[in-house]
C-alpha cells in the first residue's frame, strides 16, 4: 500500500523529465523546488529554482532548499566523474538532516545489444560504452550516499521518454524526423507523464537500494512509430534510409545499433503502477490533441 509522499522535493535538473516530475508534484500539493543552469530563463509555473552549474558556488537558497527536503530526485546527466550535481552539493548534502529518500534517472543505454532480446531487473548492465560507463558510475555514486546516509534510494533505467513537444508529431512538422531503418529493431519508450507517476509511486514506497525499469507495453520498430505519427497528423514521411548508410550521422547510427526489450513486470508489481500510455498510439494522439504537429 502506498505510504504518504513527501513533504518538500528537491529536483536536480528541470529538463524535461524533471519539469515533468515537477508538475505532478506540485498538484499533488508537494512543495517542490528544482535547479537549472540559467535562472533567467522563463520561469516554471512558478517553480522555484535554483542555479546549480559547475564553477558556480551554491548559493544560500539552495543550500536551505537541500536541507530542508525529504526526497532528492537527480535528471542531471552524468560527466566522466559521475555526477556533477552530487559533488557540487556534497556539504550541503552532508547536512540534509531531513533527507529520507533520494532518486537517480538513468538509462536502459547501461545495458549492452540483446539481438532484440528481453532484459529486467535482474538483467547485467553490461554495456562497456563511455555513456553506460558515465551512467552506472553515478548511480553507484547516490547508492552509496544512500547506504552511509541509511535513506532509501531508487535508480530508474529508462527508454527514450517522448510526450507534449517532444515527439515524432513535432519532428515531422519541423522537418527534423530521420526515416531510419534497421529491420529487426524494436525498442521500448516511456511518456514522460507516466515517468513521472513512476517517481512518485516510488517516493511514496520507499525501499532500499531499489532498481526500476519503467517502460510502455510495446517494444516497436521506430519507423512504424513515424509511420503512424504521419498519418495521425497528414504529414509527408521523409524517405527512409538504412542504418548503417554512411549519410546516417555516426551518433545516430550508435543508437541504433542496440537492440533490446524491456520487461517492466517487475516494476509494475512493486510500485502498484501502469502506465497512462500502454503504447505509442495514445501517447501520439494525447500530443495530437493538445496541438503538436499542427
Amino acid at each position: 500500500m502506498a505510504g504518504a509522499a513527501p513533504a518538500r522535493v528537491l529536483v536536480l535538473g528541470l529538463g524535461y523529465s524533471g519539469r515533468h516530475l515537477a508538475t505532478l508534484l506540485q498538484a499533488r500539493g508537494i512543495d517542490c523546488s528544482g535547479t537549472v543552469r540559467d535562472t533567467s530563463a522563463a520561469a516554471d509555473n512558478g517553480l522555484q529554482r535554483h542555479r546549480l552549474a559547475p564553477g558556480q558556488p551554491v548559493d544560500v537558497a539552495l543550500r536551505e532548499a537541500v536541507r530542508a527536503c525529504d526526497a532528492i530526485l537527480c535528471s542531471v546527466p552524468p560527466d566522466a566523474d559521475g555526477d556533477p550535481a552530487l559533488r557540487l552539493l556534497d556539504d550541503a548534502l552532508q547536512q540534509a538532516t531531513s533527507l529520507r529518500w533520494v532518486g537517480y534517472l538513468s538509462s536502459t543505454a547501461v545495458y549492452a545489444d540483446r539481438d532484440g532480446g528481453w532484459i529486467d531487473g535482474r538483467s547485467v548492465a553490461d554495456a562497456g560504452d563511455d555513456t553506460a560507463r558515465r551512467r552506472l558510475l553515478a548511480e553507484q555514486q547516490w547508492r552509496a550516499f544512500a547506504q552511509v546516509r541509511s535513506c532509501a534510494s531508487a535508480v530508474f533505467r529508462l527508454p527514450g521518454l517522448y510526450g507534449r513537444g517532444r515527439n515524432a508529431l513535432v519532428q515531422l512538422a519541423q522537418s527534423k524526423a530521420r526515416h531510419v531503418v534497421r529491420p529487426g529493431l524494436v525498442f521500448n519508450r516511456l511518456h514522460v507523464q507516466d515517468l513521472a507517476t513512476a517517481v512518485l509511486a516510488a517516493m511514496q514506497r520507499p525501499a532500499g537500494d531499489a532498481l526500476y525499469l519503467p517502460a510502455d507495453d510495446e517494444p516497436a520498430p521506430p519507423q512504424d512509430v513515424l509511420a503512424h505519427a504521419a498519418a495521425l497528423g497528414g504529414l509527408p514521411l521523409p524517405a527512409a534510409q538504412a542504418w548503417d548508410d554512411p549519410a546516417v550521422p555516426a551518433s545516430l547510427r550508435r543508437f541504433y545499433n542496440s537492440n533490446k526489450r524491456i520487461d517492466s513486470r517487475g516494476t509494475r508489481e512493486a510500485l502498484q503502477w501502469q502506465p497512462r500510455f500502454p503504447t505509442y498510439r495514445e501517447g501520439l494522439a494525447d500530443a495530437w490533441a493538445h496541438g503538436d504537429g499542427r
